[in-house]
């Protein structure tokens, strides 16, 4: 079965009609913007008072709208290959202001924490607990607004690039989407502190790493798809190369709603830095891994999860010569997978 790469998308911008029809008043946007606080404050010093939130459906459609018509304005021009670059760039504005939102609620939680920890029974220490927490949870409340529309907007850049947004930095999470792309230190203190479970997810492990070029795209889909079958609650953990299998595996896991984990490197991307990489992804304890012929970092890998006991459908680069890594992959064929190796084998 084929997995193609571009799902289908918009063609042109008079297309969206049809998009919204399909797409309209998603419960995600009724969550967050159709039923807002009673009373809210903006910025710290006001007075609470009712500011209204954006339509639902108007949010939705314009969040979608202005990506599909910064496609359709550069589509069959000479500007059409930079489409995607602006595109991402609108995304990233919502994550930005989204990021700045979750650091100041995360201040005000602390504050809030700090004052109920306090005894004063006077009506202005009282009053100011009070503003104290509505101006946390309007806070919460603008943060998650932001992130609804970063994910919808995200949809649509998968939609018109066929490849998933994804920030430059850090985490993409939020309660209104199950698609998900967690930068691995937001996972780890998330795992430590049990903290936002939206940047911990629960479900079992599994790893896929490969190299920067790797073009059969339908063999990995397959496999991860047979994987999902049997883990449907599984979170997908990769090395966070933006090119060849792990942009594969993260294109998959955000078909399908599934949490991506990116556990990129800090520094030098050969060396030192990324074997120890290798030991920290086996200290995770994945069930199992998917993991594609390339480096001799690569190699170690495989080694590092073999050895730790996690099974591993290993795939080899098709063009290779049938015996060039066969010290380092001795069970695989030419262009065909490895079986599923269990570590105690």
């Amino acid at each position: 079965m084929t997995h193609p790469l571009r799902p289908t998308s918009v063609g042109r911008f008079a297309d969206l009609a049809t998009l919204y029809a399909e797409q309209i008043a998603t419960p995600e946007f009724q969550a967050t913007f159709g039923d807002p606080l009673a009373l809210s404050i903006l910025e710290a010093g006001d007075e609470p008072d009712e500011h209204d939130m954006p339509d639902p459906l108007a949010a939705q459609a314009d969040c979608a709208g202005v990506v599909a018509c910064l496609f359709d304005l550069f589509a069959d021009t000479r500007l059409e290959p930079l489409a995607a670059e602006i595109a991402w760039g609108f995304v990233n504005s919502f994550h930005f202001v989204a990021g700045k939102l979750e650091r100041r609620e995360d201040a005000l939680a602390v504050e809030l924490g700090d004052l109920a920890r306090r005894t004063d029974p006077s009506e202005v220490f009282a009053r100011e607990l009070e503003e104290k927490q509505l101006l946390c949870q309007s806070v919460a409340e603008q943060r998650a607004a932001i992130e609804c529309m970063r994910d919808h907007a995200a949809e649509m850049y998968r939609a018109q690039s066929g490849w998933p947004w994804s920030p430059t930095r850090g985490t993409k999470a939020s309660s209104a989407s199950t698609a998900s792309q967690i930068a691995i230190q937001d996972f780890l203190r998330a795992r430590q502190l049990q903290t936002r479970e939206r940047h911990c997810p629960q479900g079992p492990i599994v790893v896929l790493s490969g190299p920067a070029r790797w073009h059969d795209v339908d063999l990995l889909w397959s496999r991860l798809d047979d994987i999902r079958a049997r883990i449907p609650t599984l979170t997908l953990v990769t090395t966070g190369q933006r090119t060849g299998a792990d942009r594969v595996g993260a294109a998959w896991a955000a078909k399908h709603g599934v949490p991506l984990v990116a556990f990129r490197l800090f520094g030098p991307a050969q060396g030192k830095a990324a074997f120890q990489r290798n030991r920290k992804m086996a200290d995770l304890k994945p069930v199992e891994a998917v993991l594609c012929e390339g480096s001799g970092v690569q190699a170690n890998l495989y080694q590092t999860l073999r050895q730790a006991g996690v099974p591993i459908h290993a795939f080899r680069i098709a063009e290779q010569a049938p015996d060039a890594h066969a010290q380092l992959y001795p069970t695989v064929s030419a262009g065909r997978p490895l079986r599923r190796i269990r570590g105690d084998q």
